[in-house]
């Protein structure tokens, strides 16, 4: 049954590629990085409950377990080519694998994405994903480069991701338009791929928001030696959120929720007209919502220039 399974995967999300020279079915895929190209490599891993909600639509798992990769790559400004899937089951469901690979399919096509190998086994549902994508020598996005006056932006919205879980949780009406669409945030993150790649050699530093604004940015601060302030006014919300939450509750979700998979990035000031330009044609948009500052640190302020407090910086694995 196993082996049944996987040829039903291949068969459901087949992509060729011409550096693709030996895909499933073999012990190992072999694979050609083109030449001029460093291969970029992230892997993430979704464990139901945890970071899918039990009971979530197997369409939607399998394009949020691909998502949430390719937007490891489009923070390093990557061109996504190819996934590895090691799939853990509770049981041989073939309508959930048959829903898994066409949600998996149907983002993978937008990017020529081929999956090459992998693995299925039995225990708790449980999905990782390793993705490889291409990038120029030295043309990588990192974590690292943000410097006191550069401008902190955000691509899309922010916030809407925990809201989404929030309904979820709490059961709100599905037939409501507006808590729709944030669960359709939480269930398909957009991964930012063509505004990572418009970002290679204009941001200084780089980092898609997977598990809050404050907790990522404080990375980019971390590994940049940094400090940031942001103006809580400019967090960028969508109307749905704030449509179904009161101001400090949405820019809770804004400044601490997870699972948005947008990109903040920082820029040197007179940069920031041309990227926001260049981001709105991608359809994405570009908010400038603060600064790199001296120092270590995030600070939020309010209207009046007020230090806001936050009790909770972002998702942590192994913070109770």
């Amino acid at each position: 049954m196993e082996f049944s399974l996987i040829d039903r995967i291949r068969d459901l999300t087949a992509q060729h590629r011409d550096d693709v020279r030996l895909g499933i079915g073999d012990d190992a895929a072999l694979l050609a990085v083109p030449s001029g190209q460093e291969l970029a490599v992230a892997i993430d891993t979704l464990i139901e409950g945890v970071h899918f909600p039990v009971g979530t639509d197997a369409a939607d798992i399998g394009w949020k377990a691909l998502a949430v990769n390719l937007s490891d790559l489009a923070a390093m400004g990557a061109t996504p080519a190819w996934a590895l899937l090691a799939l853990t089951l509770p049981n041989a469901d073939v309508a959930f694998i048959d829903g898994f690979a066409a949600g998996f399919a149907q983002l993978a096509q937008l990017y020529r994405l081929a999956l090459v190998g992998g693995d299925t086994t039995r225990g708790a549902l449980t999905i990782s994903v390793v993705v490889h994508g291409f990038v120029p020598p030295g043309k990588a996005l990192t974590r690292a480069g943000a410097q006191a006056g550069d401008i902190v932006l955000v691509t899309g919205t922010l916030g809407d991701a925990a809201a989404g879980l929030h309904c979820v949780q709490r059961n709100h009406r599905r037939d409501d338009a507006q808590v729709r669409y944030l669960i359709e945030r939480l269930n398909r993150p957009t991964p930012r791929v063509a505004a990572g790649l418009a970002l290679r050699g204009r941001a200084s530093a780089c980092i898609d928001v997977s598990d809050g604004l404050l907790a990522d940015l404080g990375h980019i601060c971390a590994s940049s030696h940094v400090g940031a302030e942001i103006d809580a006014t400019l967090l960028p919300r969508s109307s749905a959120l704030l449509d179904q939450f009161d101001e400090t509750a949405a820019r809770n979700f804004a400044l601490s929720g997870g699972d948005d998979y947008e990109l903040c990035f920082t820029v040197l000031a007179q940069q920031v007209a041309a990227v926001q330009a260049d981001l709105a044609r991608l359809g994405c948009g570009a908010t400038r919502i603060g600064r790199i500052v001296e120092g270590e640190g995030i600070t939020v302020r309010d209207r009046d220039g007020n230090q806001i407090e936050s009790n909770r910086q972002g998702w942590d694995h192994f913070n109770t």
